[in-house]
C-alpha cells in the first residue's frame, strides 16, 4: 500500500475539514451542464494537486475530461507528467477549456476532442485523433457518464434507456476496443462504474444496470488482457459532488441533502477520487488488475 501514500495530492486536513456540508443550495441545469455554474464549485484540485512524476511521458486519454472525476483526473495526470487528450460534448466546451489550459500550465501537451460517444465511428476516430496527436496511447480513462433519474420504469423510455447504455456500456466498448490497437505491455485501461452497481437506487434503474456492466467488463477484460501486459482496474465512486448531479442525475431534494447520508456526513470532492486513478495507472502497481476500488465515504460499499 506504500504506493497509495506516496505524496501526491497536497489538500491539507485543514481544507479537507472544510469541505462543503449538506444542505446545498436548490440548483438544476440543463444536460449535460457545467461544473462552473455549481454552488458550491467542486474541487478538482486545481488549486492542490501537486505531482511527482508517477506518469512521466504516459499518453493518456480522458472521457468526460472536462469536468467531475475526468477533469480531477485529467489534472492530476498532467501534474504526475502525462500528456492527456480529453473528451467531451460540444457543449461542455466553457469547462474543457479550463481543463485544457490547466493541462498546459503543468507543461504537458493536452489535446481537446469534443464530440457525442454515442457513435460508434466518432469513437474510434476519438482514438485515432488522441492517439496522432499525443504520439501514441497508452492510458485510457473509460469515464464519461448519462445518469438521469426516473422515478417509474412505467416512465423510463427506450430512447432514454438506449442513450445511457450507449454512453455508459457501447462507448466503452468501442473505445477499448479501438485503443487496444494502439496500446502494448505496460499500458493500462481504468473505468469508472459507481457504488451503484452494487447497492442500486430505485431511481436509477438505467444507470445502476450500467454500472454494474462496467465493473463485470473490467474483470472479465483483465483476464483476456493480461497475458498482453495490460492491466485493467475500475473506481467506484459513491456520492461525488459533480455536475452529472445536478442536471438530473438526482431530484432537486437529494441535491440540497446530496452527501449527508456517509458516514463522513458530506459528500466526496472530485480531487479526492483522483488520487486513486493515478495509482491505477503508474506502474508502480503493475500487479493490479481485474479490480474495482472504492470510494464512497466510509459505507463501504465494496
Amino acid at each position: 500500500m506504500d504506493s497509495i501514500n506516496n505524496p501526491k495530492h497536497t489538500t491539507n486536513q485543514t481544507n479537507t475539514e472544510n469541505y462543503p456540508v449538506p444542505p446545498f443550495p436548490h440548483q438544476k441545469q440543463p444536460f449535460p451542464g457545467l461544473a462552473g455554474k455549481m454552488e458550491p464549485r467542486p474541487d478538482h484540485g486545481e488549486k492542490s494537486y501537486q505531482g511527482s512524476g508517477r506518469l512521466n511521458g504516459r499518453k493518456a486519454l480522458i472521457t468526460g475530461g472536462d469536468s467531475g472525476i475526468g477533469r480531477a483526473v485529467a489534472i492530476a495526470f498532467a501534474r504526475e507528467g502525462a500528456d492527456v487528450a480529453i473528451n467531451y460534448l460540444p457543449a461542455e466546451e466553457e469547462d474543457a477549456r479550463e481543463v485544457i489550459a490547466l493541462i498546459k500550465e503543468a507543461g504537458r501537451k493536452a489535446v481537446a476532442i469534443p464530440g457525442d460517444i454515442r457513435d460508434e465511428t466518432f469513437c474510434q476516430q476519438l482514438v485515432e485523433q488522441a492517439s496522432e496527436a499525443l504520439g501514441g496511447l497508452d492510458l485510457l480513462v473509460n469515464n464519461a457518464g448519462r445518469q438521469q433519474f426516473c422515478e417509474s420504469i412505467e416512465d423510463l423510455t427506450t430512447e432514454a434507456f438506449d442513450a445511457t447504455f450507449k454512453t455508459n456500456v457501447y462507448a466503452m466498448f468501442w473505445i477499448t476496443k479501438a485503443a487496444l490497437k494502439k496500446m502494448s505491455r505496460g499500458a493500462a485501461i481504468i473505468n469508472t462504474t459507481s457504488v451503484q452497481a452494487y447497492e442500486p437506487s430505485e431511481i436509477l434503474l438505467d444507470y445502476a444496470q450500467t454500472k454494474a456492466a462496467i465493473a463485470t467488463f473490467t474483470k472479465s477484460l483483465a483476464k483476456q488482457l493480461g497475458p498482453k501486459g495490460i492491466r485493467v482496474n475500475a473506481v467506484a465512486p459513491g456520492p461525488y459532488w459533480t455536475v452529472l448531479q445536478c442536471c438530473g442525475g438526482q431530484p432537486q431534494e437529494k441535491i440540497e441533502q446530496f452527501g449527508a447520508s456517509a458516514p463522513l456526513g458530506r459528500p466526496g470532492q472530485p480531487a479526492e477520487i483522483a488520487p486513486l486513478y493515478v495509482t491505477l495507472a503508474s506502474s508502480e502497481n503493475s500487479y493490479a488488475s481485474g479490480q474495482v476500488w472504492c470510494s464512497d465515504g466510509g459505507t463501504g460499499t465494496v
